[in-house]
């Protein structure tokens, strides 16, 4: 921006925005201390002898609405049938 830009934010508004940078930096932090100890819990778990693969996919299943899941594997066995798969 150039100054002129600049010079048209009011004292207020230059404050809100001072304000939504630092929360979302704050947001970013928490995330990234979120994803630290997802991390450390997936050590763990490989420590005491889980598949963190096998894990993951777990997690990422749970996600999914049951229905939903159950129609993507049936699709899936449709297509490894169809290549010779299973």
């Amino acid at each position: 921006m150039d100054d002129a830009s600049t010079t048209h934010l009011t004292e207020t508004a230059r404050e809100k925005l001072r304000q939504t940078i630092a929360r979302i930096e704050r947001l970013e932090a928490e995330k990234k201390e979120v994803a630290d100890q997802i991390k450390d819990v997936y050590a763990e778990a490989k420590a005491m002898g889980y598949d963190t693969k096998a894990l993951r996919t777990c997690v990422r299943l749970r996600k999914q609405d049951r229905q939903e899941r159950e129609e993507q594997e049936a699709i899936l066995d449709v297509y490894l049938m169809a290549l010779g798969e299973i």
